[in-house]
Formats: structure tokens, sequence, C-alpha cells
């Protein structure tokens, strides 16, 4: 991938040719930008495509106040103005597909198009109890806490025990978060989604929702839900995998996500 490079508080990587129309992409709670490495070389091709870390993730500064979708969806107008972008499609996944609705919520006249990856929305009592203690696992043990039990809800019993190298990969992101961070982040992901229900249709922005038949987090009755908050909405279920199937099965993500774009460019 290419250098990193930094503005101010936020590590960040650049693709592609800076005439093409922007993407920028959005890792999940304890991951990083290496997250898309699968798929940046495709859309490289097309767009100018910005990874990045969320504060406190990677090589990103820590947060110097408590999480929130606003700081981070601030972080990204932030980047967007340091690298002189005026409006971009926005890929989330999980936490990040959280970030950019909030953005869209915020500043719609920014956005081309939203694409949303196995990203949570209202939960079921008994599975927001659960995430609920998760947050408060980590913010009492570190961030380790809850990571075997992550791997699995995330990756097919195949995948790990067939690639152990990428599961080793997941392990090593998660160690480079700061503690404070993760632990504050993952109270936006557990509460976050309140700020997200019910929210005034975004009528012009075409979005695409995807997930896994396996999610057991961001499950595909939540992304049918989701999808219903945008009049311009697609929905693609990806079948058997689990939460990080985009790590497992990147092409299955990949393709709708750039024939997705493709519509979406015709549409502006």
């Amino acid at each position: 991938m290419d250098i990193t490079k930094y503005n101010r508080k936020t590590s960040f990587q650049a693709f592609g040719v800076k005439t093409e129309p922007a993407i920028i992409l959005i890792h999940g709670l304890g991951l990083c930008k290496d997250l898309w490495v699968d798929i940046v070389p495709e859309l490289a091709k097309v767009y100018h495509v910005i990874v990045y870390d969320l504060y406190g993730h990677g090589f990103s500064k820590p947060l110097d106040s408590e999480a929130s979708l606003e700081i981070f969806s601030t972080q990204i107008i932030d980047l967007m103005a340091y690298l002189n972008i005026k409006k971009a499609h926005f890929v989330g996944f999980s936490i990040g597909g959280m970030i950019n609705r909030k953005l869209a919520i915020n500043h719609p006249e920014k956005v081309l198009s939203l694409i949303i990856l196995n990203s949570p929305h209202q939960r079921e009592p008994k599975l927001q109890r659960i995430v609920e203690e998760r947050a408060d696992q980590v913010r009492e043990e570190g961030v380790s806490a809850t990571l075997d039990d992550a791997l699995i809800r995330w990756f097919t019993e195949k995948f790990r025990l067939k690639y152990g190298n990428k599961i080793a990969l997941v392990v090593k992101w998660r160690k480079l978060v700061d503690s404070k961070s993760y632990a504050s982040t993952a109270r936006v992901l557990a509460l976050g989604v309140n700020e997200l229900i019910n929210q005034k249709k975004n009528y012009k922005i075409r979005t695409l929702v995807m997930t896994c038949e396996k999610d057991s987090g961001s499950t595909p009755r939540m992304a049918r839900e989701i999808a219903r908050d945008y009049n311009c909405s697609e929905l693609v279920l990806v079948p058997y995998l689990r939460h990080l199937g985009l790590m497992e099965d990147p092409r299955a993500f990949l393709i709708p996500i750039l024939n997705f774009l493709r519509g979406s460019n015709k549409w502006h």
C-alpha cells in the first residue's frame, strides 16, 4: 500500500488519481485502514481512494475526549478539507457504517453515495445487553478481553483453521489500538445506533447496504431496516459468511460495490 501520511491526528493513505471521484473507506472497531487491502487495488483503477485510521486506531492519535459519532464524522470532514475533497462516496464497515450514516445526516452535501457494510441498527433487547456488557468488559479488562470470542463471531471455522495468518493480522490490529480510545469507541458501537434510528430519510443519497447471512451482530434484519431508511437503496446479503466476511471473501463485496458505484456515477 502507499506511504502513510498524517493530517495532524489522522493517519491515512491515498491511491488512484486525484482527479477521479473520491471514495473514503472507514474501518471498524479494533481494526485499521489495512482492512481494505484486498479491495483497494481495483477501486483505485477508477477512483481516488482514501483509507485512514479512526482516532485511537492504527497510527492515528488517541482520542483526547470521549468518543462519539460526531467526533468520528468530523474527523472525516477535517480530512476531506486537508485533501481538498468536496464530495465523496463513503464506505463504512461496522461502526464505520454508523459513522458514514452520521456524516450523511450532518453533511448531506458532502455525500455522493453511502455504502454500509455489516453495520448495526436497532438491536433486540437481549443483543443490546450483550453488546453493552462487552463494552463494559473492555473498559475494565483491556482491549484483548473480548478478542477470542470476537474471532469466532467474525470468521467461519473453516477460515480460522486454514488462514491463521489472517487471524494473526486481526490480532495485531487490535493490539495497535489505544486502550482508552478502544473502550470509549466500543461504547459508541453499543449505544450510537440510537442516534441513527428513525432519522429523516436521506431521499437524495443513493445507498448500498450489505451484510452477511451469519453475522450475529449486524444481522440481515438490521440491514433490511437500514435500507428502508433510504429511498434510493440497494440491499445485498452475502450467504454463509460472518461479520468479517469482507476479509474472508473480498470479491463477494468488491463486485457489488463496483456495480453500485457505476450506477451512482451515472445518477450524479
